[in-house]
């Protein structure tokens, strides 16, 4: 398909399938290093439309509710790994027909459903009592956490229920050190459970596709850890996976002034990049923020605070200038919402070869539909 043949209207997701390529070629080989296994984790990108491509370097997929195991197995077609923190009946009965393998968040869960899970490999969530992020909001090992086990000794009597683990306790954590040391930690604590079962997940949230990240030294950890216990070890990236590999393209609809220049875009945190307004974070906007000209850049929706952040450019900005906003992948479209009726942003994805996808315009049926 010609580039020039496509009017694309903003605001729109576009996909760079060579940005996704190169997150893939890092896990490839770390993969051939390591011997570990690497399921996306559809809760942060379960974009579809590039699934052909990723299924090429990943063993597979990591679901957190049934909708999210079936879409793997429909659509990614190779292993689904099923997590949620809590299983309904029905959803039990569901999902065998989707996944490969049941991971259960509690021990009541796990003795409560595990005979309905024949033929499925079964594990149990753990929560080891670290973790490293930098929000509360997200840590799993934080006061009163209901993700996973805590009690050992409880875990040691479930043990022949299950064929592996599964541990979640970083975010973003581009630290290699800090992870080396947990994987000791593990090891201490957890390394007689371990060399009962056959299988551990080490969750997501390790940033190892970040330039400067010491690979070798990752691959070297993981295949000595693997090989001490006999194990097969398991990574749930998502992030890692799909860091720096799209953009929300936008458009400046209008410029107010309140004791600084505003421009109004198109789009909308609350609506297209929720997770900046969940974590008070500021986009990724194409600016070095050394120029002359100071602009908060601001949503339309009516939310006071939907605002993308304050920068620096080298020019005025005027009506109708296009700003890119990096690193729009990861929890974006997952989470985009219909907040006041604004027009959702299209999901665009330029392949390996150039050639230009308009994946999905999103309508009004798409909003009404939606709504009841």
């Amino acid at each position: 398909m010609s580039n020039k043949k496509i009017n694309l209207i903003t605001p729109y997701y576009l996909i760079y399938e060579s940005k996704l390529l190169k997150n893939l070629k890092i896990i490839e080989r770390i993969k051939k290093a390591s011997g570990a296994k690497f399921v996306l984790a559809l809760k942060c990108f379960s974009t579809w439309a590039v699934f052909p491509l990723m299924r090429k370097y990943l063993d597979g997929t990591t679901s957190s509710s049934l909708y999210e195991a079936r879409l793997g197995c429909e659509k990614f077609k190779k292993e689904v790994h099923a997590y949620s923190v809590a299983y309904s009946f029905n959803e039990i009965r569901q999902i065998r027909q989707y996944a490969d393998k049941i991971i259960f968040n509690s021990i009541s869960q796990l003795q409560m459903f595990n005979r309905f899970a024949g033929g499925l490999e079964i594990g149990l969530r753990v929560n080891p009592g670290i973790s490293f992020s930098c929000f509360d909001l997200a840590n799993p090992a934080r006061r009163y956490s209901r993700l996973g086990v805590i009690d050992k000794n409880s875990l040691s009597k479930v043990l022949p229920l299950i064929d592996g683990i599964m541990f979640h306790f970083n975010c973003e954590n581009n630290d290699f050190e800090n992870f080396s040391l947990s994987l000791d930690f593990i090891s201490k604590h957890y390394g007689a459970l371990l060399k009962e079962l056959k299988w551990m997940s080490l969750g997501g949230g390790i940033f190892f596709t970040k330039d400067g990240y010491p690979v070798d030294k990752f691959c070297k950890k993981i295949k000595e850890f693997s090989e001490k216990f006999a194990i097969q070890i398991y990574f749930e990236p998502g992030e890692a996976v799909i860091t720096q590999s799209a953009e929300l393209v936008t458009k400046i609809l209008d410029i107010v002034h309140n004791g600084m220049d505003i421009a109004i875009v198109d789009s909308s945190i609350e609506a297209h990049m929720l997770d900046l307004l969940t974590y008070r974070l500021n986009a990724k906007i194409k600016s070095k923020n050394t120029g002359s000209f100071r602009y908060q850049i601001a949503g339309r929706s009516c939310l006071a605070g939907d605002v993308f952040g304050t920068y620096r450019f080298k020019a005025r900005l005027k009506v109708g200038n296009i700003l890119r906003i990096n690193d729009a992948a990861g929890y974006t479209m997952v989470k985009k919402n219909w907040f006041n009726g604004l027009s959702m942003p299209s999901i665009v994805v330029k392949r390996l070869n150039g050639s230009i996808d308009v994946i999905h315009n999103f309508e009004y049926k798409d909003f009404v539909n939606s709504l009841s």
